[in-house]
């Protein structure tokens, strides 16, 4: 083998899992077709539960000294979510594709993890015992296992033949990167003309000058180009009058495309010992920014399991998890982009129909029980995977609080990428050293709730002890 891990695709997702590979300090080699990394913004921003988990690595305090990120509330189909905010300790910041992608290259370079680039995947083949992949400059690469992360035309999942059901884009909308005049109370609105027109600008950090700068969508009626067509300054020009009139004056347009509202989704995570993720995975319009950190949340589910299956203490069922609690959770994210499309009419349909059930909507949200589902939805706080056989307590399944346990939070106990088995009461110290060398026990911390925490940081058993000894072997496979 050259390396245990063949990672392909050198976006947030592919970093990502590199990383989650190096914590657990497994072999993994990086590659991407392309020649340098791309200085385009593309996504946007960054979600709370997606900052839980670097914060998990130590990654999010240098990432957030980079600069004064700006954060926002919470929206679903542009309307605000006014009780969502301030719920989650690290709220949705702005902080874009480019800048993540930047840091967690010289992250990863520091640690002697550097991307191979110029590597364009031409041909893959697996056997009984791991990957072989060739590539368009004449390089081979053998490796155990190998993870398509290259994006949404993704090669590994062409050559694979994987199933990629869904809806082809039947129109599409504008996302430009500009320098505006005017419109700071419009930001995070969604606002839309009579005649069906609408546009939408966030936040997006400053340019090298240090002006800011905004990340504008435009859609609507007579909106819908082909996805070729270029955009250009003069159609950005007349979108931002058409919507905003005369209060939001274009200064300079820095990157625009146009993006299709497809939506598609891989019917296997999983063939074999080839697995996709990101947007090799699946597609959908980018609303509410779910899409580069859904696939970052794929990355840290799956690398700690590919780490068990090289460490060889996996337990059978392992690595077929990553599929059945990653497919749901992507499933939802389509569901909730084509139910926020519909009701912010992106194609300027106008129908009344749709105004009618959007006021209902609306009304809705009134009710702080709606504002919270639709929040933890979308943040990635209230995902809840199946843990088989570990009782009903609530928090099994999810995201595990970030408890202080005296000198360390609880999130600083995931740092090395194991287990953790928080016992405040020193009640569980005999059955926790027979999984010794995969998980970690934490035996301080007044008031703590005792829980078992894999090492993507979610709670595998909490509540009846008797249930501790089984979730353990489920999870971390037989004691040694």
């Amino acid at each position: 083998m050259d390396t245990e891990v063949l990672v392909v695709g050198a976006g947030p997702t592919g970093m990502t899992l590199a990383n989650e590979l190096r914590v657990a300090d497994v072999p993994v080699v990086l590659s991407d077709k392309l020649s340098q990394r791309s200085t385009l913004s593309k996504a946007g921003a960054v979600q709370s539960r997606t900052q839980e988990v670097l914060d998990q690595r130590g990654l999010l305090e240098p990432l957030l000294a980079l600069e004064d990120f700006a954060t926002g509330g919470a929206h679903f189909a542009g309307v605000d979510l006014p009780l969502a905010h301030g719920r989650h300790r690290h709220p949705w910041r702005s902080i874009t594709q480019v800048v993540l992608e930047g840091f967690l290259e010289r992250h990863l370079a520091a640690h002697g993890i550097h991307v191979r680039r110029d590597h364009e995947l031409t041909g893959l083949t697996q056997d009984a015992d791991g990957v072989t992949a060739t590539f368009a400059n004449g390089r081979v690469v053998r490796s155990r296992y190998l993870v398509g992360a290259d994006g949404g035309h993704s090669t590994v999942r062409s050559l694979l033949g994987a199933e990629f059901p869904g809806r082809p884009g039947t129109a599409t909308t504008v996302a430009a990167d500009v320098r505006v005049r005017g419109g700071d109370d419009l930001v995070l609105k969604h606002v839309q003309s009579e005649d069906g027109q609408w546009a939408r600008m966030f936040p997006l950090g400053t340019d090298a000058q240090g002006r800011p700068l905004r990340r504008l969508s435009l859609g609507g009626r007579g909106r819908s180009l082909p996805r070729e067509t270029p955009v250009t300054e003069d159609e950005i020009r007349e979108g931002l009058r058409a919507v905003y009139g005369a209060r939001v004056e274009l200064l300079e347009l820095h990157y625009a495309h146009r993006i299709t509202n497809a939506a598609r989704q891989a019917a296997r995570y999983r063939h074999g010992r080839v697995f996709l993720a990101g947007d090799a995975a699946h597609v959908h319009l980018p609303i509410g920014a779910q899409g580069m950190n859904t696939g970052i949340q794929d990355a840290v589910n799956l690398g700690w399991k590919l780490g068990a299956a090289v460490h060889g203490w996996a337990p059978a069922h392992l690595l077929d998890t990553y599929h059945t609690e990653r497919h749901p959770v992507a499933a939802m994210v389509l569901r909730n982009v084509q139910a926020q499309s519909l009701l912010m009419d992106t194609q300027g349909s106008g129908d009344p129909d749709l105004a009618a059930l959007k006021d209902l909507f609306v009304s809705l949200l009134r009710l702080p029980e709606v504002q919270y589902y639709l929040d933890d939805m979308q943040s990635g706080t209230g995902i809840r995977y199946p843990m088989p056989g570990a009782g009903e307590h609530p928090l099994v399944g999810l995201p595990a609080p970030d408890q202080d346990l005296g000198p360390v939070r609880a999130h600083e106990l995931l740092r090395g990428g194991r287990g953790v088995l928080i016992d405040p009461a020193d009640r569980f110290a005999k059955v926790a050293a027979l999984w010794q060398d995969r998980v970690d026990r934490a035996g301080q911390g007044t008031g703590a709730q005792p829980m078992l925490v894999r090492p993507d940081g979610y709670v595998c058993w909490a509540g009846d002890p008797d249930d501790l000894e089984p979730a353990l072997g489920h999870w971390f496979g037989e004691p040694r």
